[in-house]
């Protein structure tokens, strides 16, 4: 069993070296200069329409702007709460699908899996050495976490931000796209990077944050909180591959309030100005076009007219996605390449930083 394993690692790293032909020896070094896009998504179920508006669909517009951008499927992180090994597997492949079929492109970006690019978690190490206990005991999201988890909070989850850290600077990224809720992590690599400079010498820029301009997507049947695949309530988020039936039921059940006309007010109509909000990102439109186009609409009706631009906006990628997941072994492939070429990026910045360190 064991010779097996052994087998097939050295078959798969066989590969990878015939897919970049070349000496195997350290890469050459990267060009500081670089602008250098970095983002992760974990591949726990399928993303739904807020992660589409607020993330992916940004992250399709960043490959035309940037020459080097990496897209990683972050496994690791997925793992900080029970998974079934199964079904991880299956959604690594899912998550490969769906960001193919939603217009992630691997002759434009570099898409791969964290967990193949070991210098992510030995570069997680050192960071972690270098951070204080109650720095991450701070950040909002182990307070969140840790409490409703009560005792089964893991160190995993305690430190998944340091982890999230060498991601980013591994590849000496100087931009990522994040949501509001992530930009404390952000304050933690910036303050890492720092630390790492001041302490051993200069080696990462301080990576910007870029916000996505699409606010967060509201959940339909509570607007008061943000969409979430871990909502209980199955009505209140939209899924990337729901049916056209289940989408028209999920807006016809969504909140909105006792007034029919539609107006985008989010601080005193906030269930309505989801629905504008969503309209207005799924079209192309503007938010005043699209309260002007739904003159003498009632709210009732309007819920369906968003349902139908949903579904049209929904319907090419969700046929791609269950054509690409018909062909695992191409899903698996374009990993494979993809990491190849991220370990490539990020084996040179290893070894700068572990000179520096001293443990070379």
């Amino acid at each position: 069993m064991a010779l097996c394993s052994v087998r097939k690692a050295r078959e798969c790293w066989s590969f990878i070296r015939a897919l970049h032909k070349g000496p195997a020896a350290t890469p050459a070094p990267q060009k500081d200069s670089v602008e250098r896009v970095f983002s992760g998504i974990q591949p726990t179920g399928i993303p739904h329409l807020g992660n589409y508006l607020g993330a992916i669909e940004s992250w399709v517009k960043l490959q035309e702007e940037y020459d080097t951008v990496l897209y990683s499927i972050v496994d690791l992180h997925s793992i900080t709460v029970p998974q079934d090994p199964t079904i991880l597997q299956q959604s690594i492949l899912d998550m490969t699908a769906v960001l193919l079929a939603c217009g992630i492109n691997p002759e434009k970006s570099i898409l791969f899996q964290q967990s193949q690019v070991s210098e992510h978690t030995q570069l997680s190490w050192i960071l972690t050495c270098m951070v204080r206990l109650p720095r991450l005991q701070h950040l909002h999201q182990w307070k969140a976490k840790a409490a409703r988890q009560k005792h089964d909070g893991t160190v995993g989850l305690l430190t998944y931000p340091v982890l999230q850290a060498a991601d980013i600077l591994c590849y000496k990224s100087t931009h990522v796209p994040v949501g509001e809720d992530q930009v404390q992590h952000m304050e933690l690599v910036q303050d890492l990077a720092r630390s790492f400079n001041q302490k051993y010498g200069e080696l990462f820029p301080l990576p910007k944050s870029i916000l996505t301009s699409m606010k967060k997507v509201k959940s339909l049947r509570d607007p008061s909180a943000k969409m979430s695949k871990s909502d209980p309530d199955k009505l209140a988020t939209v899924g990337i591959t729901d049916s056209p039936e289940e989408i028209v039921l999920k807006f016809r059940k969504a909140v909105t309030d006792f007034t029919s006309e539609v107006t985008y007010e989010p601080d005193s109509r906030a269930g309505v100005s989801n629905m504008v909000a969503i309209h207005a990102a799924v079209s192309g439109l503007s938010v005043e076009e699209v309260v002007r186009s739904s003159t003498g609409l009632d709210t009732a009706r309007y819920k369906l007219l968003v349902a139908d631009a949903v579904i049209e906006k929904f319907a090419p990628i969700r046929r791609e996605i269950e054509r690409l997941k018909m062909d695992k072994d191409h899903l698996k492939k374009v990993l494979l390449v993809g990491s190849a070429k991220a370990k490539e990026l990020a084996y040179p910045v290893l070894e700068e930083v572990k000179k520096l360190v001293g443990v070379l």
